[in-house]
């Protein structure tokens, strides 16, 4: 199937879970203690992240999804600095405080990418604390276009069934990340997402695909489920509904680390199916950004930009059509993953093989290519009341899909100088008869550490020849 990322802007999702602090340690690794058989490392770096519940809220917003975070945090700093971290995301919070127990931590030390040990700070929440998220979940509900229940053991879904009953009565579709075994809690959700060990010790081990799908089907009908979700690590997720019973293979990547993998899963999964994806389209896009959070350490969220990505480089209709604020993050995420970005820009009114050539050529200058398309009111301040022959979002449409081609962006104004200023590339590329000092938005980039070169013209029809064909005229030369 044809996969498009939707739009989340206009959504908004409530996340009900086990919430809690995810720290990291980084340091190189050279020399066994001399006090017990265990390697010493000289911490050098260190992160501090959302997890747990919390980092599905995070996987939410990185979407741009409007989301609401319900759960408890411990009366104490760590509880602040949780508090803290969703705010900077800009996710709501409905947070209930507990003076009994501790926020949740999880301290993990790594050295060359590789995880060496795990300590954890917890304690169950009690009947007190779980009946006050239940009451602050039912109050942030009538906002919701769906809910997610992020099960981890800790307690704060103590009163998962009442939640599940409180979604039903709003008409919000519920979907659970489930801990344990008994399952019988989450009877009547939409949707449950356990990973292949924690449906195996519930539903008994499947010795075929096909036995797997059978009793995935007797699961889901005996819990009263719409869907049920399995996620099989590296072979990718069973889907299994009333119309659908169809195993997902694993898209390929390396895998670096699948903490948090299972958040950005349901995340996914709620959103398109909240955006009006069918159970089907949901969860090829979370078997997408699945594939795409494994290679990032630690728990780890992906962008709509970065899913479009993926799908243009696989050659599957992914479309870097961008906003002018979404081609500012993702020069920002380019330059974050260490790649080497190229902006040019045009009017590219009737795309023609010098177009192709020279935007093929472009591309070879870096490992992204954005490129900047005058609006239809510039073209026709720059061209003539005639142009352009073709609109804007036609345009952009034929440019995005460009083997060459990563994103696409427009601007309104006569030349794409305060744009590039906003992106600040590495490579700006101009055809043409310039000097690099002349081309529009040179001395930013320059300033800023990049370069500016002149492409050469490309042999090809020229779009002025074209249209001057067409209407028996003499030849311009654009």
């Amino acid at each position: 199937m044809s996969l498009c990322i939707p739009d989340f802007s206009t959504l908004n999702v409530l996340v009900v879970g086990d919430l809690m602090v995810d720290r990291y340690w980084f340091g190189p690794t050279s020399r066994i203690s001399p006090e017990a058989p265990v390697p010493v490392v000289q911490v050098t770096n260190s992160e501090v992240r959302a997890g747990g519940a919390a980092n599905v809220a995070v996987n939410l917003r990185h979407l741009g999804v409007h989301t609401t975070c319900c759960g408890v945090i411990g009366a104490d700093a760590v509880g602040d600095e949780l508090q803290a971290l969703l705010e900077a995301q800009g996710a709501q919070t409905a947070l209930v405080r507990s003076a009994s127990r501790p926020t949740t931590t999880k301290l993990r030390v790594l050295s060359r990418n590789q995880q060496l040990i795990r300590l954890d700070t917890e304690q169950r929440c009690g009947t007190e604390d779980s009946g006050a998220v239940l009451a602050a979940a039912g109050s942030a509900l009538a906002r919701a276009d769906a809910c997610i229940l992020s099960d981890y053991a800790k307690g704060a879904l103590g009163e998962v069934e009442g939640l599940i009953d409180a979604c039903r009565e709003a008409g919000v579709p519920v979907l659970v990340d489930p801990k344990g075994t008994d399952f019988s809690r989450y009877r009547g959700a939409t949707l449950l997402t356990p990973n292949l060990a924690e449906f195996e010790a519930v539903a008994g081990v499947a010795a075929s695909d096909a036995e797997l799908i059978s009793r995935a089907e007797a699961l889901r009908k005996q819990l009263d489920l719409q869907y049920l979700v399995v996620t099989l690590s590296e072979r990718g997720m069973l889907v299994v509904g009333t119309d659908v019973k169809r195993l997902l293979p694993a898209r390929a990547r390396q895998v670096f680390d699948v903490t948090g993998a299972g958040d950005t899963v349901i995340g996914c999964l709620a959103s398109g199916l909240a955006a009006g994806l069918d159970i089907e389209g949901a969860a090829e896009l979370a078997n997408l950004a699945a594939s795409l959070v494994i290679g990032k350490i630690g728990a780890a969220a992906v962008t709509p930009a970065e899913l479009n990505l993926a799908l243009h480089e696989q050659g599957e209709g992914g479309r870097g059509l961008l906003t002018r604020q979404q081609a500012v993050d993702v020069a920002a995420e380019a330059r974050q993953r260490g790649e080497r970005l190229v902006l040019t820009n045009g009017c590219f009114d009737i795309l023609h093989k010098g177009h192709v050539a020279y935007l093929q050529e472009a591309k070879q200058r870096g490992d992204r290519l954005l490129v900047a398309v005058n609006t239809d009111e510039s073209v026709a301040r720059l061209k003539g009341p005639e142009r352009p022959i073709n609109p804007l979002e036609d345009r952009m449409a034929v440019l995005a899909g460009l083997a060459a081609v990563d994103w696409v962006v427009p601007f309104p104004e006569d030349t794409p100088a305060d744009l590039i200023a906003e992106l600040l590339p590495d490579v700006l590329v101009k055809g043409g008869d310039y000097r690099p000092e002349s081309i529009a938005g040179a001395k930013a980039v320059l300033e800023n550490g990049g370069s500016v070169e002149v492409l050469g013209f490309h042999a090809g029809r020229s779009t002025s020849a074209i249209v001057a064909a067409i209407r028996g005229e003499a030849p311009g030369d654009d």
